[in-house]
């Protein structure tokens, strides 16, 4: 239920015990000896009450609107400070991303394109390992798996989850490929 419904309920029932209240104590009257209430009096009574309440209630169903957007400018103020930490991860990742991929550039590529498999995975197994996962990475797929196959099956583990988490936006800044 919103605030303004509460309010509202509020509202009509403390108009409807006020009318309540009026009419046990008009027949209580009628009951003793007293003055006849004129019920045309109890009436203004009734409406000068609900009229003296209308503006606190009012107020108070503002003051709550208020405090249920506060609320929701907070969490939106929240989403975005996240969107912003992951905004800034992103163009992290993607920045080293792009740096491994330079650090094997077209010459170096073009000499292990002409190698043979056996002895490119010798060579491979000499350098560092993201260095010999950026240029793997750049062969054919075909070429690739002849080299990884030749290599020493660690050095060739490393370098394939190297190359798995290159291709991964997933990958937290705090892994480091190498």
């Amino acid at each position: 239920m919103t605030s303004i419904t509460i309010a509202r309920k509020l509202l009509t029932a403390g108009c409807v015990a006020m009318a309540l209240l009026l009419s046990v104590s008009a027949a209580t009257a009628q009951e003793a000896p007293k003055p006849v209430v004129d019920p045309a009096s109890s009436q203004d009574e009734i409406k000068q009450f609900c009229t003296n309440i209308a503006d606190p209630a009012r107020d108070q169903r503002y003051l709550l609107q208020k405090q249920e957007l506060e609320k929701l400018q907070a969490d939106v103020d929240q989403r975005i400070a996240t969107m912003d930490k992951r905004k800034a991860e992103y163009e992290d990742w993607l920045k080293r991303r792009d740096d491994f991929l330079k650090t094997a550039d077209s010459g170096l590529v073009d000499i292990y394109k002409n190698m043979k498999p056996d002895a490119a995975a010798a060579s491979l197994n000499e350098v560092k390992v993201t260095v010999a996962a950026a240029i793997i990475m750049k062969l054919s797929p075909r070429q690739s798996s002849l080299i990884l196959a030749e290599m020493d099956a660690q050095k060739a583990a490393v370098v394939t989850n190297i190359i798995s988490s290159a291709s991964d936006p997933n990958t937290s800044k705090s892994k480091d490929p190498s």
